[in-house]
């Protein structure tokens, strides 16, 4: 996509503020478009689908406001792929940073009450752009690696496969082996007591070798052969599975490229808790070499760290400053594109009802604090298997 056909929306509650920052922006992009109904947050949004969304409030309280009510009210804010930008004025520009900081929006430009850099509000829509084509990139690349790693155990379930299906060859070639000599056994017992009955006079023999010769007969092709043509068949099972890894090795051979490729993309978790200190403890525990770790310290940062990289995992805390951790999770579940994450509840008890809530809402597990170092890497290995 051509940078000028960017599309911004610039949402506001001043229609002359809206209009101002929209000329502005045309200058470089040809499809900026306006919102100044707050009636129309969700609508307007999903009319323009923006790259880049700009916030010309009259204060950063009422662009949270804004930025919550659209998530809260829009799917599609939560899908599709943007970058958020507020413009705020010299009193606001601490408050700012640290929105920013913690990923709530994506950066922020001095605009109010006079703006001295115009080119700045264009340049940093221009960045916001090439971060956002950037990041369309990269995402097909974590759910690859996320592919590859399933995909990778694919050599070791066949080895272990073939392993079971020779071993239940070996258990069946032995049970016709003992039933051959079972029926060779059986055979030749009654041979014998039906000749001791005869020389007892137990039963008339008219003919013994006769009757010896059918016994043997009897043996060899009605007892015996069948047996020996059950084990015959078992060969060709024997040489198919022989034949399987022989067959496949080419297509293991990219399995094993491809696990390569994507050894150095570490799996990606998400750690909801707005405690910093329990925070820092998960990234302790888990260790910043094996996972790449993110972190949002409320409800309203998700949607965000979820658009910037696709987590293989999340690790959702039951209770957030602004939302409740089952719902954040019922939220993300309703989402195509995230519903396959995995997400693990974070609490300081185990109720039953919160078990159950979170369970309904699609959470597969529960950590309970104080953490456990072994058992939650165990935990997390079950999830996202290294």
């Amino acid at each position: 996509m051509h940078e000028r056909q960017t599309r911004v929306l610039v949402a506001g509650d001043s229609a002359s503020d809206v209009a101002s920052v929209a000329e502005v922006l045309q200058d470089e992009f040809d499809n900026v478009f306006s919102s100044v109904e707050e009636a129309r947050i969700a609508s307007d949004f999903e009319a323009h689908h923006p790259d880049v969304l700009v916030l010309a409030f009259n204060g950063l309280e009422r662009a949270e406001r804004y930025y919550l009510g659209l998530f809260r009210h829009s799917r599609l804010a939560h899908e599709l792929p943007h970058r958020t930008l507020i413009l705020c004025s010299k009193d606001d520009l601490r408050r700012a940073y640290e929105l920013c900081r913690k990923e709530y929006f994506d950066d922020y430009i001095l605009f109010w009450p006079m703006v001295h850099d115009t080119q700045r509000l264009c340049m940093s829509v221009l960045l916001a752009s090439r971060a956002l084509r950037s990041s369309r990139a990269v995402a097909p690349i974590a759910e690859l690696a996320a592919q590859a790693r399933k995909v990778g155990e694919l050599e070791e379930r066949l080895d272990s496969t073939l392993a079971e299906g020779s071993a239940r060859i070996e258990s069946a070639r032995a049970s016709i082996e003992r039933a051959e000599a079972g029926v060779a056994s059986a055979v030749d017992s009654f041979a014998e007591r039906m000749l001791d009955d005869g020389l007892q006079g137990a039963v008339e023999v008219r003919d013994p070798p006769r009757v010896e010769a059918e016994l043997a007969r009897l043996r060899e092709e009605d007892a015996v052969t069948p047996v020996q043509a059950a084990e015959a068949a078992m060969i060709p099972l024997e040489d198919w599975v022989d034949n399987v890894r022989y067959e496949v090795a080419p297509q293991l051979e990219s399995v094993r490229s491809l696990k390569s490729m994507v050894q150095h993309l570490r799996p990606a978790i998400l750690i909801v808790d707005d405690d910093e200190f329990q925070c820092k403890l998960l990234g302790q525990l888990l260790g910043a070499e094996k996972y790449e770790l993110a972190f949002a310290q409320s409800a309203a940062e998700v949607p965000g760290s979820l658009r910037r990289r696709r987590p293989d995992l999340i690790l959702m805390d039951v209770n957030l400053p602004d939302a409740d951790g089952v719902e954040v999770t019922r939220r993300i579940k309703a989402i195509p594109s995230f519903a396959a994450i995995p997400v693990v509840m974070i609490t300081g008890h185990s109720e039953r009802s919160i078990v159950a809530a979170s369970m309904q809402a699609g959470a597969i597990d529960f950590v309970v604090k104080p953490f456990q170092g072994e058992a939650l890497r165990a935990k997390v290995a079950k999830f996202i298997p290294l």
